[in-house]
């Protein structure tokens, strides 16, 4: 069992190649669409997914608390997908999410400029002039979100276990070449290790998830790390009482776990504005 994730440049047919190794696995296929409405279902306003979704966020974006409360559910979405194991998901920065997942394989696909023009000639009948400017926007916005959400640049190709350039390579080839990596490098060890960090991850997204939305505590950046039987609270609060209850409701949900806090205490930071 594995799980396989796909970051893409606008037009170099990463959805299709996405789509044709999730066909040659056998595997659930999930997409923006899928995702989105994941997202919606557990409780972010539709209206507002226009601001994140795959965007870098205009400076009031990036600071209101619908900021924090998108990666959330973003998360959760992507974790809950994985956890079913054998599947294939598009973008979101899935990737990243999942990048300490053993039986996790990701990869980049990528076109050159020219070839992209033409699909976007080709598909929405723009200009040469009006598809470079589309593709650059495109360009621009998706680094944006990657460094906004994840603090990572989404062209550097240590994140991925292979680039593929879809100018280069035949769509059929390339799916043929990532199938073989993945069959080749999946172990029952990895398996196993995935599922466990998988397991950790869910726990602290969970607990994240209602401490921010169930108990409404004012702590920014909220996030939890779980290793060795441990979870530690990061984050920033504006109060040492906020930390105590959320150390407080995180033991009681975790009794199994030590629970610490990592999250700092600054008595004149400022919430995000709604």
């Amino acid at each position: 069992m594995a799980i396989i994730t796909f970051s893409r440049q606008a037009a170099a047919l990463g959805d299709e190649l996405s789509q044709l190794v999730a066909k040659k696995m056998n595997y659930t296929f999930v997409g923006r669409e899928d995702l989105e409405k994941k997202i919606v279902a557990l409780g972010f306003p539709k209206e507002k997914l226009h601001k994140y979704d795959e965007k870098s966020p205009g400076f009031f974006a990036s600071l209101a608390k619908d900021r924090d409360e998108y990666l959330d559910y973003l998360q959760t979405v992507v974790l809950e997908v994985a956890d079913e194991n054998n599947c294939v998901i598009v973008g979101r920065g899935s990737s990243v999410i999942l990048n300490s997942v053993q039986n996790h394989f990701c990869f980049r696909v990528l076109a050159s400029k020219n070839d992209r023009i033409q699909r976007l000639n080709e598909l929405l009948q723009l200009d040469e002039k009006r598809a470079e400017k589309k593709l650059a926007v495109a360009d621009k916005q998706k680094s944006g979100f990657y460094k906004s959400f994840f603090n990572c640049q989404v062209d550097d190709p240590t994140l991925y276990h292979a680039v593929i350039n879809t100018s280069a390579v035949d769509l059929d080839a390339a799916a043929e070449m990532i199938v073989t990596l993945v069959k080749a490098s999946i172990t029952q060890k990895k398996e196993e290790l995935g599922r466990l960090r998988l397991d950790e991850m869910l726990v602290c997204q969970r607990i994240v998830n209602m401490l921010i939305l169930e108990y409404c505590l004012n702590i920014n950046f909220l996030h939890a790390t779980a290793r060795d039987g441990k979870v530690i609270l990061h984050g920033v609060a504006d109060s040492t009482a906020i930390v105590e209850r959320a150390l407080t409701i995180t033991q009681a949900e975790l009794p199994e776990y030590k629970v610490e806090s990592a999250i700092n205490v600054v008595q004149d930071f400022k919430a995000y504005p709604q």
